[in-house]
């Protein structure tokens, strides 16, 4: 009876250390940087999620840097609250198509800055992008850098070729390329709400006048499964001999609207919210579209869908407000 004891104590003891070092393990492994879905099809269009579970040494992290691979396009990161945002463009080493154009340029690094994420909570950053020209079972490295003031914790290391990257102490994460006969191209079947007709608005795709302006063209892209901010675009005609000045937007169909533009400068795109609005000048006509100006719509309460149309209520300075439906086409603005 105490040979059972006994066996029993040193078998609980054994337990004991065999769970927690178990445990110690999986938190170990998840404290890297890595994909919320670390698999992707071939030639299929992707959004792609890193978690960032952590700070640095217990410091808010307040950048993140992510280098894109040879074989993943196209890329377009989705907008943080509270982040700048800085793409960074450059040669690719192949040619893509993209539904009949030849690229050779395009996003090469992806930077979210001036943010505050602390060590206590985790965060979610993507990228859209589409996996193209690469094998079945190649692993695409994406690595990390995370900045939490002067300190930098960079997951940037990669196994070579067959090798383990399970030992590595700061692993590059990775997303495994499959097989698959699903393209994955825009998931525009998909049905969605329909807010025609809301708040006398003209129907999607009418000028609308508002005193000496004329705001036409207006159009929304269609959101992907997972991403939360959806994108609006419309051209602004102003006939009259004074300016004026766009200074918000609302729409029932999102939280909030924001005026953003996008600038590239030294193949550097930056995106940057306008809080004073955009000037429309005298006899000129204002552009909103993708690269550009743009709407950004956060806080969306059912994702933006190909065929659907979304309110908006446009207020000027001197005009006032406007109220205007925007036709969702694809998500690539097509």
């Amino acid at each position: 009876m105490k040979a059972i004891k006994k066996f029993g104590k040193t078998f609980g003891k054994s337990f004991g250390l065999a769970a927690l070092l178990s445990v110690t393990a999986l938190a170990s492994a998840e404290a890297h940087v890595t994909f919320l879905d670390r698999e992707a099809k071939q030639e299929s269009t992707i959004l792609a999620a890193l978690q960032v579970p952590h700070g640095c040494d217990g410091k808010a992290t307040t950048e993140v840097r992510v280098k894109l691979p040879e074989g993943f396009v196209f890329a377009k990161p989705q907008p943080k609250a509270g982040w700048e945002l800085e793409v960074i463009k450059g040669d690719y080493q192949k040619t893509y198509d993209n539904h009949g154009d030849k690229v050779k340029t395009g996003a090469i690094e992806v930077r979210w800055k001036n943010g505050n994420l602390s060590d206590d909570f985790y965060d979610i950053f993507v990228i859209q992008g589409k996996v193209s020209g690469v094998e079945a079972d190649t692993s695409l490295a994406f690595p990390v850098t995370q900045m939490c003031g002067d300190t930098v914790a960079a997951w940037d290391q990669v196994a070579k070729e067959g090798g383990d990257a399970h030992g590595m102490k700061s692993p590059a994460p990775l997303l495994k390329v499959v097989a698959g006969e699903d393209h994955g191209h825009d998931h525009d079947d998909m049905a969605g709400m329909d807010m025609s007709g809301m708040g006398g608005a003209a129907p999607a795709g009418e000028t609308v006048k508002a005193g000496d302006l004329e705001v036409s063209g207006g159009f929304a892209k269609a959101m992907l499964p997972g991403q939360p901010v959806g994108g609006g675009f419309f051209t602004v005609k102003n006939n009259g001999q004074a300016d004026d000045r766009l200074v918000s937007v609302s729409s029932p169909a999102a939280g909030e609207v924001q005026i953003h533009e996008m600038v590239t400068k030294d193949n550097v795109m930056r995106m940057r919210q306008l809080k004073d609005g955009i000037a429309i000048g005298a006899g000129e006509t204002v552009k909103l579209e993708p690269g550009n100006l743009h709407l950004m719509f956060q806080k969306v309460k059912t994702p933006f869908k190909q065929g659907d149309t979304v309110p908006v209520t446009l207020t000027f300075e001197k005009a006032g407000k406007v109220d205007l439906v925007l036709q969702v086409l694809s998500a690539q603005g097509k």
